[in-house]
């Protein structure tokens, strides 16, 4: 299939995908084209690596517990400490940073208990000392990209975390299938609900209102950015005045260039920075200029910063939360 019918499927359903019960028909009556040709791009794209998955971008915190831990690892033993901290299923997205502070990972599970659990068994097979950087508000996080240029105007507010709600034994089973990405079959719903022992109008109907919730950010093609071009990933940290960081949070989040932006705690006297940016490119030169150009019109040039590049992958995968 052509190359167009391969974009429009990247770019244009990484959110607002059709919730119905055959929503890959409802895709190929929008683009032109028969249903079994949407299935097997689909199929292809995620064989070339360029999606993972097609589903649920859950939010963090919102259900199951999650924090961005880092360690400072000497350079001849990051390879091995990497290969250690991938093998737990709860590590996700796993990366070295230009920094002291060089192996980067995100954790999740279902609980703030089996959390920490996991935090201290990282720990102590990695043999290093970590620095866990839970969410304490976000402002934006999406992960979604952009391929034509164009960006939707975000409507942004500081959203503090409150703690997690319990869930009932089939929303958890829902997670823990929806967290693979949706089968790719006629009627992925009714699969997914024959799994988690529920109907296929329930299933969609929770999807809608974690939706609605904001449980789950967006829902639709979760493609991967290294793979699409995106190579130059930068973490812009800042030192901000507690009273100022929500204020700069939400103006840095409306940027187009800015594809997450948080504030997490400093961690003294190592970590003295609290206000979180994700500015991925194309090119090194391109982010950062991009960079100078967000402090200078955002007034940051006196506020202490770092822009640690992401050098390896290590892993990239979705939240496992159940």
């Amino acid at each position: 299939m052509d190359d167009t019918l391969d974009f429009h499927l990247l770019n244009d359903f990484q959110r607002d995908f059709p919730l119905c019960p055959a929503p890959f028909a409802e895709l190929a009556s929008r683009l032109g084209v028969a249903e079994k040709v949407v299935l097997g791009r689909l199929d292809n794209l995620r064989r070339e690596g360029k999606i993972s998955r097609v589903g649920a971008v859950f939010a963090p915190k919102r259900i199951g517990a999650s924090t961005l831990a880092a360690m400072a690892v000497p350079p001849e033993k990051l390879a091995a400490v990497a290969a250690a901290v991938n093998r737990f299923p709860e590590v996700n997205h796993n990366y070295e940073r230009e920094h002291r502070y060089n192996l980067w990972f995100v954790v999740t599970a279902a609980s703030e208990g089996r959390l920490q659990a996991t935090l201290g068994a990282i720990e102590q097979a990695a043999g290093y000392r970590l620095m866990p950087l839970p969410l304490l508000e976000e402002f934006h996080i999406d992960l979604g990209f952009s391929l034509d240029g164009k960006r939707q105007k975000r409507e942004v507010a500081a959203v503090p975390v409150t703690p997690v709600q319990p869930i009932g034994e089939i929303e958890r089973r829902l997670i823990s299938v929806l967290q693979e990405g949706l089968p790719m079959f006629i009627r992925p719903f009714q699969l997914i609900a024959n799994r988690v022992g529920s109907s296929e109008s329930d299933v969609l109907g929770r999807i809608r209102a974690w939706l609605e919730e904001g449980a789950i950010k967006r829902f639709g093609v979760v493609v991967r950015h290294h793979e699409l071009g995106f190579r130059a990933n930068a973490m812009l940290v800042h030192d901000i005045p507690d009273d100022r960081v929500s204020e700069l949070g939400r103006a840095l989040a409306v940027e187009p260039a800015v594809t997450l932006c948080y504030r997490r705690p400093r961690c003294l006297p190592d970590w003295p920075y609290n206000l979180f940016c994700m500015i991925h490119g194309k090119a090194r030169d391109e982010v950062e200029a991009i960079i100078a150009n967000l402090r200078q019109r955002h007034g940051l040039d006196d506020c202490a910063h770092e822009t640690l590049f992401s050098l390896t992958r290590f892993k990239q995968n979705g939240a496992r939360y159940a």
